[in-house]
């Protein structure tokens, strides 16, 4: 598929190039929200701040990857180097996505979507699944079985200079929160990650590419999908605007921050006109990975990925 059908070239420049002050606002705004999550239960001495602690770290451990996937395709900031730099310690350290490996697998991604070479078609390849089926998966992510299998297979795979920028930026951040006399609120940060992070990385992928008309397909108005996302949505599920999947597919070398009006463009112009590919929400997602009348989905391939343990 051809994005110039809809775009113009001149419009795909600006799309496409990077835009370093832009790309620090979104920085400054996934850290703000580290921060104050943390000072949630630090300053209201309540289980309800704890719970809404981790819900939203959860949310920004999500975005953390978000960004270095963003820094995987080098076109966050205007600098490779800064790239790299960036993607290794400054958004991949504290969710432990280790750069350059997820780098290559991505691409890989990108290069055989569809096709039984494509190692993310493990996360989506059982959609739709019955609702049974569905209800069991929920239930592992919910319960922390996911969550617990997740952090152990991350320890467990990376090569020991890999875990690097995971220890180093731990150790940071339990330090400054040792400092600030709230070394107890650490514990957020895992909570999250065990009990609410497997969930949303579920409908997150889920959102991307599962039970969309034609798996196999190469029009991606078949295979992928946009969600549309509100507020609470893009706090939680698509952080950093990974809601405009299709986009992302058609140009992947424009930043997360362009992606909305990358959109509106292709909505102006028809992309979407017949298409089933375009979810008003979260819950219609949910409903497209459903299968109805009993019909769901026959798991004919095999892939490997990082979360196949998740399936």
């Amino acid at each position: 598929m051809n994005i110039l059908s809809y775009i113009e070239r001149h419009e795909l420049r600006a799309l496409t190039t990077p835009n370093n002050r832009q790309a620090v606002w979104v920085v400054a705004c996934n850290a703000g929200l580290i921060a104050a999550a943390f000072a949630l239960p630090a300053l209201w001495h309540n289980p309800a701040a704890w719970v809404l602690a981790s819900v939203v770290l959860a949310g920004r451990a999500l975005g953390l990857g978000i960004l270095t996937h963003e820094a995987a395709h080098l076109t966050f900031f205007r600098s490779r180097k800064l790239n790299e730099w960036a993607g290794i310690w400054l958004f991949g350290a504290l969710p432990n996505v280790p750069y350059h490996a997820y780098r290559r697998g991505h691409l890989q991604h990108h290069r055989a979507l569809g096709t039984g070479q494509d190692p993310d078609l493990v996360f989506v390849d059982g959609y739709p699944a019955t609702r049974a089926s569905l209800l069991r998966k929920l239930l592992r992510d919910v319960s922390g079985i996911n969550g617990v299998k997740n952090v152990a297979y991350q320890m467990r795979s990376n090569e020991s200079t890999a875990l690097r920028p995971f220890l180093l930026a731990h150790a940071l951040l339990f330090g400054a929160l040792w400092a600030a006399g709230v070394p107890q609120v650490y514990a957020c940060w895992w909570i999250g990650m065990i009990f609410v992070y497997p969930l949303l990385l579920r409908l997150r992928v889920m959102a991307e590419h599962g039970g969309l008309p034609d798996a196999q397909g190469a029009d991606l108005r078949e295979n992928t999908g946009t969600t549309l996302a509100g507020p609470l949505a893009r706090l939680l599920v698509a952080p950093n605007r990974v809601n405009y999947h299709v986009e992302h597919h058609l140009a992947a070398s424009v930043p997360c921050y362009r992606l909305p009006a990358m959109h509106k463009l292709l909505v102006a112009r028809g992309f979407y006109e017949g298409a089933a590919n375009l979810a008003p929400s979260y819950w219609q997602v949910v409903r497209r990975c459903m299968a109805r009348d009993g019909q769901a989905a026959v798991k004919h391939r095999v892939a490997k990925g990082a979360l196949d343990n998740m399936r």
